[in-house]
Order: C-alpha cells, then structure tokens, then sequence
C-alpha cells in the first residue's frame, strides 16, 4: 500500500507540473491564458499566466519533497476550491466541461485528501513500533 501512496503523491505533483508547466508556462493550453485574462486581467494574463505557471511548478516540487504534507494538502484543497468557484463563475464557457468542471475538481480534491489521511495513517503506524 505505501508504493499506490507514493504512485499517488506522484501522479497528484504531476498534474500540478503538467497543468504549471506545459499548460501555462509553455502555453500549451491558451485557453489557461485566456481563463487568467477573463477573472484577473486581460492586460496581464500572459504574466500572470506564467507566473501562476512556475508557482504550480513550484507547488509539484513541493508535494515531491513531502515536507509539511498536511500544510500542502490543505494549500491545495483551498487553492483548487478557490480556482474552481472563480472560473465556475466568471469563465466556464472556457473550462475544458464547462460547469461540471466543479465535479472533477471535487473528486481530484477527495483523491488528495484520502492520499493525506493514509500518509497520515502510514507515519502513525511507523511511529508506533516499539525499538529493541
């Protein structure tokens, strides 16, 4: 079980980097651009875009390390709530399922937080073995 936990960890950081890097940062994705345009500024989406690019990049690195893994579980949770409602509201015509973008959102958030409770889970049972 602790190699689908550390799969896991894997394949989350991975979406992070892909969407950070391939889709914002390379524009890949101009839609991501356009989003960013839309809620925050059209006349700094390319920036902006960017820069929230290398901050998911950032972010996948960080999941990678495990250091604080509640703390970036709950970073997550919040920024993907966040990110969803914004663009729910001001750009779902732009969102790859328009509105039902939410529903994917909520089951990526529920695989991050059930892969936190078992990390959890893991270190607690690990710390629980007796020393000879």
């Amino acid at each position: 079980m602790k190699f689908l936990n550390l799969f896991v960890n894997f394949a989350i950081a991975m979406v992070w980097f892909i969407n950070g890097f391939f889709c914002k940062v390379l524009n890949l994705a101009p839609r991501h651009q356009a989003i960013v345009g839309k809620a925050l500024s059209q006349e700094y989406a390319v920036l902006l875009t960017k820069t929230i690019g290398i901050l998911e990049v950032l972010l996948a690195i960080w999941i990678l390390t495990r250091l604080q893994p509640k703390l970036t579980t709950l970073f997550q949770l919040m920024l993907i709530a966040s990110m969803n409602i914004i663009e729910f509201f001001l750009a779902p015509e732009l969102l790859l399922f328009g509105k039902l973008n939410i529903i994917f959102a909520i089951i990526f958030m529920g695989i991050i937080y059930a892969n936190q409770c078992y990390h959890q889970k893991e270190l607690q049972s690990i710390s629980q073995v007796p020393n000879n």
